[in-house]
């Protein structure tokens, strides 16, 4: 008997961690990229792709960057915080000058906020715009 219970238990708890993955390894979900330089009056430019889900920002930048010329970056690895967005279409921040590239999201219900994040880590929600703004401190 108690074999027989362990063994239900055992296909149970199986069962329950391997359903999400199953169910959502093949979804994705759209969201779109604003690059933004709040510093002169160039043109914004926009890109959407599909992320997967609970895709991090940095793999839909890469997603976007392989199939678009008009859009790349480079990142910096930090050893205790991650990717460090450094750079995007060859503009990068200075610390002289007081100049980031800051993380903006801007959700469904079109409040912006500040990402408490960085690109490797943020996780962006279905149809999420994702803000790059080129700005000072």
């Amino acid at each position: 008997m108690a074999f027989k219970v362990a063994a239900l238990l055992s296909i149970f708890m199986l069962t329950y961690l391997l359903a999400p993955l199953v169910i959502t390894s093949e979804s994705s979900y759209p969201i779109s990229l604003l690059v933004y330089n709040s510093l002169t009056n160039e043109n914004n430019l926009t890109f959407t792709t599909n992320i997967a889900y609970r895709g991090i920002l940095l793999g839909a930048m890469r997603n976007i960057q392989t199939v678009n010329n008009n859009f790349r970056f480079t990142t910096k690895e930090d050893p205790n915080y991650g990717p460090f967005l450094v750079s995007v279409n060859g503009l990068a921040g200075d610390n002289e000058k007081h100049t980031y590239w800051q993380l903006l999201i801007q959700p469904q219900n079109g409040t912006i906020i500040i990402a408490d994040v960085g690109v490797g880590c943020y996780i962006p929600n279905p149809n999420d715009t994702v803000i790059l703004k080129f700005t000072e401190w």
